[in-house]
């Protein structure tokens, strides 16, 4: 039975979520539509100083995906503090039961966005891979329960982030927000993705950001 729970639970996350994500983050009634780019993808988003939204201040995005119908990613820069294990998942008594004695061990979760800030996903290096790892440049991204049991047994990944939610955006909305000036893109760089001093993430991104051509 345990083998069966898992086997279903790793097939409906990959449909519900890797596959329909796009679909989930859907803009409001009226918004700035612009332009799509296909640069956004594989680089930060970096918020500016005229970005309107109090929740995105001083925010890095990594952006893992972005099309016509729109876009997603992670934000990497807001820590929300410890949490124990047993406040982050709801699963099966048979593993409750396996894993008991991890539950009170505290680890430290990221806000990942305003979408879905319920739903768990482990931003980590690529020396690490499940059956719900989706690969991206140079990262990856698993929604699996066991690695958040592999990493507080010290078996995950070399580097991680725990995040709760992600920042969606629908078709053209992300555009129209940075033709606004609301957003700048910056080169990639997996040292400010964990840098542990998650206050300097949004000044070195920053740094490094250039107009979008």
């Amino acid at each position: 039975m345990k083998i069966k729970f898992w086997s279903l639970w790793i097939i409906v996350f990959q449909i519900l979520f890797f596959f329909n994500i796009l679909v989930l983050a859907e803009a409001p009634k009226n918004y700035l539509k612009g332009k799509f780019y296909k640069t956004v993808k594989n680089h930060f988003l970096v918020a500016t100083d005229k970005m309107s939204d109090s929740r995105f201040k001083e925010t890095v995005i990594i952006m893992l995906d972005n099309s016509e119908e729109g876009s997603w990613g992670l934000v990497i820069n807001k820590p929300l503090g410890f949490i124990t294990l047993n406040q982050l998942i709801d699963i099966s008594q048979d593993i409750k039961i396996e894993k008991k004695e991890l539950y009170n061990i505290e680890i430290p979760v990221f806000w990942g966005g305003p979408v879905d800030e319920n739903k768990i996903f482990v931003l980590h290096s690529k020396d690490y891979k499940s059956e719900t790892t989706k690969s991206y440049k140079d990262i990856s991204v698993s929604r699996d329960y066991s690695i958040l049991f592999d990493i507080v047994e010290k078996k995950g990944p070399k580097k991680s982030l725990i995040i709760l939610g992600f920042s969606g955006w629908g078709s053209g909305q992300l555009e129209g927000e940075m033709e606004d000036d609301g957003w700048v893109l910056s080169e990639f760089n997996l040292d400010i993705v964990f840098d542990k001093e998650s206050i300097q993430k949004w000044p070195k991104a920053y740094k490094n950001s250039f107009i979008r051509l």
